[in-house]
């Protein structure tokens, strides 16, 4: 068995490899680059290594520094896990030279499966199902144009070396085929170093179907079910399930036996998947195959009740597979989403920043997360802006999807903008609960998925009110306990007035700055009025740590809420408002003492209105600060002149960090 395993990884998969790999006994060896110093994996390891800066270049990709980091620690073994240098032969290679295990597949054939043409053209020795293309050499204008009208259009331009989307172009007649060319050609040499392409008869409507092969040195290969991958994002997966829905029996064992014929083809050995473009018509055909575990293995772990990683380790010292064919079972229905900080309203454009604060849904026999960050981690920019994956198991399909829409409702992030709403809407849609799947699914129900507030923005205003109220009143209670006489009826009255009920005003300011007045009476019996927006709400509401538990005018409902000195934002179900605070004139007086203005949250400087040297007036903007969708002002409490700026645009802030020095005028 190894005995000690070094991590060439970060993130979710390194955690996650570290917790089978302590199972077993192994000792676990992680890297970072300086982004990571404090990440998950680090902690979680019995030891780490720094290997470079952030970018990936100079650290997750330098062979050079992991192989001594190998050898530093005394690891006898290497998991690539996935991305970075998981698929790359010459790294394999190297690990095998330097007398380490190399945890993947012989670099003979992560070559073949490398080169998508070549596997291609293997595929089609063995007997597995073509599309109608050209996987040839002759990379000539003239030859790809005749390739691609002898095949059909429309027809897809694919990058030889490619993947994620990158080097594609679907043409739909030769008019457009050498405009698509040339820009698939250049976005293939710019993300791979490779020109070349392949083609194939693109399907409109096809679905992902893929399937876990798992083989072992000695000759053996079994299949463990498959999953649908088709709901992505620019070519790439953010819902997965297992097994794909609606196949027949002898489909699955068709694809199956495809598949094992695709990994004995190049002597494969260790985890892998090989992907299929499933017609409407029910045929299928092959599309690639991935020479690592895959991002959505924990589908196939929960309805094998399979650990994949511990396979893939037993198998790496040489062990033979621990079932064969006939021993695989496939029992429930399981779905992963994949949790990202980026945001669905802007095609998905990656929001880096940190988390300010995080909670999971409860783990047990029917939900589980994987993730790689806590509360307080920064999602940087450097690296895949993957939180967590949420997996959820259930007897069959309704029940899965009922699971895991509960599951997602329960989940909390703050400090980033997240998908949480946008896959929550996708698993809730009438599409996905028939099993009406397909690539294009995203672009076919666009209109279903936008994000719903879940309660009304006047609710929203309510419940971060009665918050706060309810804040200032533990805040009173806390204070009279330290008074002389906690006992007294008139500590118990926080707002109160002569003859008439409790009243305040909470100031809010929504995501343009825009000010928001509720209005809150607190009634003799407990109970509130509140006015916002000129309509009067009924409610009570108790406070449990961040839960808040509220009735609006008769409608019960739970909501967690989270506040710094700047920000609210109320979470209710897995919708989310954030709410800016104004900062009172005293508290602004306070966080220029010492002459420093401080950041007013988490977020990144997107606005410098100042130059050193300049002299402001009291009340001028400054520098403005970004979080979640919402801008923070920080003005000048004073006429000064600007000493230092600290940060540039673009700058990831803490709050509480100074921004700049402000010499106030004599």
């Amino acid at each position: 068995m190894l005995r000690k395993l070094l991590i060439a990884n970060r993130g979710e998969i390194a955690c996650r490899v570290i917790r089978t790999a302590r199972l077993l006994g192994i000792r676990c060896v992680a890297v970072y680059s300086d982004a990571d110093a404090e990440a998950l994996h680090v902690t979680m390891a019995d030891e780490a290594v720094r290997i470079g800066p952030a970018p990936s270049g100079e650290s997750y990709l330098n062979q050079e520094r992991i192989l001594a980091a190998a050898k530093q620690t005394g690891a006898d073994a290497v998991h690539p896990g996935y991305g970075f240098l998981s698929e790359n032969a010459g790294f394999a290679r190297r690990c095998t030279d330097a007398g380490l295990v190399f945890v993947g597949p012989p670099p003979g054939a992560i070559d073949a499966m490398g080169n998508k043409s070549r596997a291609k053209a293997i595929m089609a020795d063995a007997g597995v199902p073509m599309l109608p293309g050209y996987y040839g050499e002759d990379q000539a204008d003239e030859t790809l144009s005749a390739a691609a009208a002898a095949a059909g259009y429309p027809i897809l331009i694919k990058a030889a070396m490619g993947g994620g989307g990158k080097g594609m172009r679907v043409v739909e007649s030769a008019d457009h085929f050498a405009d698509a060319l040339r820009l698939a050609r250049g976005e293939a040499r710019s993300a791979f170093g490779d020109d070349r392409v392949l083609l194939e008869r693109y399907l409109a409507r096809p679905r992902h179907v893929e399937v876990q092969v798992f083989a072992d040195l000695h000759g053996h290969c079994i299949y463990l079910g498959d999953r649908d991958c088709s709901i992505q994002r620019r070519h790439q997966k953010i819902i997965e399930e297992a097994p794909a829905p609606g196949l027949a029996d002898a489909l699955r064992r068709e694809m199956g036996e495809a598949a094992v014929r695709a990994a004995l083809a190049v002597g494969y050995a260790g985890a892998g998947t090989v992907e299929f473009l499933l017609g409407e018509d029910g045929s299928f055909s092959f599309m690639e195959m991935n020479t690592r575990l895959q991002v959505e293995h924990p589908v196939t772990e929960l309805v094998t009740g399979q650990d994949l990683v511990k396979w893939q380790l037993l198998v790496a010292a040489g062990s033979p597979l621990p079932l064969a064919q006939d021993e695989v079972r496939v029992h429930g229905h399981a779905i992963e989403a994949r949790i990202y900080a980026e945001d669905p309203d802007d095609d998905f454009k990656p929001a880096p920043g940190r988390i300010t604060f995080m909670a999971e849904p409860e783990p047990s026999r029917h939900v589980r997360v994987d993730s790689g960050v806590r509360e307080n981690d920064v999602i940087s920019s450097h690296y895949d802006p993957m939180i967590a994956k949420l997996i959820c198991w259930d007897e069959d399909r309704p029940l899965a999807i009922r699971r895991i829409n509960r599951a997602l409702d329960d989940f909390r992030i703050v400090g980033v903008t997240h998908n949480l709403n946008f896959l929550a809407n996708v698993l809730d849609s009438r599409p996905f609960i028939a099993g009406d799947l397909s690539t294009r699914f995203l672009a076919d129900h666009a209109g279903l998925l936008v994000g719903t507030a879940g309660l009304s923005p006047i609710r929203f205003q309510a419940l971060a009110a009665l918050y706060l109220v309810l804040c200032q009143g533990r805040q009173a209670r806390t204070a009279d306990e330290l008074t002389s006489d906690p006992r007294s009826p008139w500590s118990a009255l926080p707002n109160w007035r002569l003859n008439r009920p409790a009243r305040c005003t909470i100031r809010l300011l929504d995501h343009e700055g825009h000010e928001i007045l509720v209005g809150v009476v607190c009634e003799p019996d407990g109970s509130f009025r509140l006015d916002v927006a000129e309509q009067e709400i009924r409610a009570t509401a108790r406070l449990h740590d961040r839960d808040l538990f509220a009735e609006l005018d008769g409608h019960s409902l739970k909501a967690t809420v989270t506040a710094s000195t700047s920000a609210v934002t109320v979470h209710f179900r897995h919708h989310v408002h954030t709410f800016a605070l104004p900062l009172p004139a005293l508290a602004a007086e306070e966080a220029a003492a010492g002459g420093q203005l401080n950041a007013p949250i988490n977020g990144i400087v997107v606005g410098i209105h100042c130059q050193e040297g300049d002299d402001v007036k009291r009340g001028s903007t400054l520098v403005v600060v970004e979080a979640m969708k919402m801008q923070y002002s920080i003005c000048a409490p004073e006429d000064g002149t600007v000493k230092a700026l600290l940060y540039a645009v673009g700058d990831q802030v803490q709050e509480g960090q100074p921004l700049l020095i402000l010499e106030g005028k004599a």
